[in-house]
């Protein structure tokens, strides 16, 4: 019985660039399907039913913010962006609308692979989480054994990097948990000293959870330490 290999969806305009990506990919066992544009690429992601999505950024027809921030609505897969430049804007921009990591151009096939190894690995993690109590504070609700949060009644659509971010907080409610523990914790041990990556995150589960994000009740920060989630009657 053969096992099913992970679909990988890599959209890019650059015909070089993707055969590469395309090459290195399928030589360490993974199925791989191209794109050469963001209207294709979210086709692809819609019939697919990929594992994991590599989007670059600027691309034709649609640019790969706006499929990612299209994929979310309906998928919660890993997404990694691919920049030409080492732009803390296009890193935002991206991580803003919904992707879990990124790419700097120009990248090198250990760099690439290690990078869809890790999170591939964090989306098993969230997928296979044991069961557990779940934590209530105030209208927020951390499910634990459905792998959900909720607001009241409500359930919050939270991406995978999100909910572990908040799941590994209400694991230590009420103590500070560290940048770098959270770091080390949601996106492995390689991404200690990747600030940016927790504060956009913090910011973009902040949207959803708190009724105002300027002020939160919930995720509080401890300014020069870290974050902690904030146990409420």
């Amino acid at each position: 019985m053969s096992i099913k290999k992970e679909t990988v969806i890599v959209a890019d305009d650059d015909p070089r660039l993707l055969r590469l990506v395309q090459f290195n990919l399928q030589q360490a066992g993974y199925r791989v399907v191209t794109a050469p544009d963001g209207s294709r690429a979210l086709r692809l992601a819609e019939t697919e039913n990929p594992d994991l999505a590599l989007l670059d950024i600027r691309m034709p027809l649609m640019d790969g913010i706006e499929v990612c921030r299209r994929i979310r609505n309906f998928s919660t897969i890993p997404i990694i962006m691919v920049t030409a430049k080492d732009s803390e804007e296009d890193k935002v921009a991206g991580l803003d609308a919904g992707a879990d990591d990124y790419l700097t151009k120009p990248f090198g096939a250990p760099e690439l692979m290690a990078r869809v190894r890790a999170v591939l690995r964090r989306a098993k993690l969230y997928s296979g989480e044991t069961a557990e109590p779940i934590f209530e504070s105030g209208e927020l609700k951390v499910d634990f054994a459905q792998q959900l949060a909720f607001l009241g009644e409500r359930t919050v659509n939270l991406t995978p990097t999100e909910y572990r971010i908040v799941a590994y907080l209400a694991r230590h409610a009420g103590r500070v948990v560290t940048q770098s523990d959270l770091l080390t914790k949601v996106w492995g041990p390689e991404y200690e000293n990747e600030a940016h990556l927790l504060r956009v995150n913090i910011a973009r589960l902040r949207q959803k959870i708190e009724q105002d994000p300027s002020t939160p009740k919930y995720v509080v920060t401890r300014p020069g330490i870290g974050y902690y989630l904030a146990k409420q009657a």
